[in-house]
């Protein structure tokens, strides 16, 4: 049971374990600013409470049968992966699902502009996490000259219908924005570029969005002012601290869905069942996989 306990210990540290590697250059960048960083024994147990809660609302979900959708939008290298991975990281992958879309292809791009999006919505008891979204033309594709003004300016027509619709047929969206500062993009993209770990998560279009800071910028506000409807307002998560967005925006999502517990029936693990006349046939040795750290045990 304690081996238990620990690998679900190790599974969160891993992730973390490359972020330390930084901590010296960001905590120099926070001192420099007057904040102060949050302490990680502080950070790893609310971040358990809070992951436990999630399971709480996570039965509420599948109990009720409701349907609830999770925006994350934000820059390149602001934090959505990392705080997704951290709400999923103890659910039930059938219960909550991601959706990371690739770029359309040629016949997508004929299509009416959601409907791409429309069969991952969820059934009843489910939950559906966006990483990014439909906001790609007020965002990348404005920025990038991938769609004309005129599309954009149809999709900041069209998504507050769309979106009315979702609340309509009872979906629950939640939408989140994590906003970085110049300075910070700057430090995670050099840590992308020198980290061969983190490498393949740059792409050309990553590099250029960073020269283009200031139209991001611009395209950004105007999508808060125009999307921000009370169907379905736009949250937005401090992220230059990892730690602080990831728990900050898991509080904020628990509170935006009334959940309470959920009775399970206790579970009985049930007798093994012996029959004599079973005989386990052995098993080659060639088909083993070479036990290189056993040695780790002694």
């Amino acid at each position: 049971m304690r081996r238990e306990v620990e690998d679900g210990l190790d599974e969160e540290l891993e992730l973390e374990f490359d972020e330390e590697r930084l901590s010296e250059v960001r905590c120099e960048i926070i001192e420099a600013s007057g904040t102060q960083a949050l302490d990680q024994q502080l950070y790893f147990k609310e971040l358990f409470r809070l992951q436990h809660e999630l399971i709480k609302l996570q039965d509420w979900v599948v109990a009720k049968k409701l349907k609830l959708v999770v925006i994350f939008e934000g820059r390149d290298a602001a934090g959505k992966g990392g705080i997704i991975k951290r709400i999923t990281q103890r659910l039930n992958p059938r219960v909550c699902r991601v959706v990371a879309l690739p770029a359309p292809n040629e016949r997508e791009r004929s299509q009416w502009y959601f409907q791409r999006y429309v069969p991952h919505l969820p059934a009843g008891g489910e939950i559906v996490l966006f990483d990014r979204s439909w906001y790609n033309p007020a965002g990348v594709e404005r920025v990038m000259k991938f769609c004309s003004e005129e599309d954009v300016q149809d999709f900041f027509r069209s998504v507050p219908e769309f979106e009315r619709m979702l609340a309509r047929s009872g979906i629950k969206l939640v939408k989140y924005w994590f906003s970085i500062s110049d300075d910070e993009q700057h430090l995670r993209f050099m840590a992308r570029i020198h980290d061969p770990l983190k490498q393949w998560k740059l792409s050309p279009m990553d590099l250029e969005s960073r020269r283009r800071w200031e139209a991001y910028t611009k395209a950004k506000e105007e999508m808060l002012e125009r999307t921000h409807i009370p169907e379905a307002p736009w949250w937005i998560v401090a992220a230059n601290d990892k730690r602080k967005a990831r728990i900050n925006c898991i509080d904020h999502l628990l509170n935006q869905i009334p959940y309470g517990d959920i009775e399970h029936p206790e579970v009985l693990l049930p007798a093994r069942v012996h029959n004599p006349d079973y005989l386990r046939e052995p098993v080659p040795v060639e088909m083993y996989v070479s036990d290189r750290y056993g040695k780790l045990d002694e």
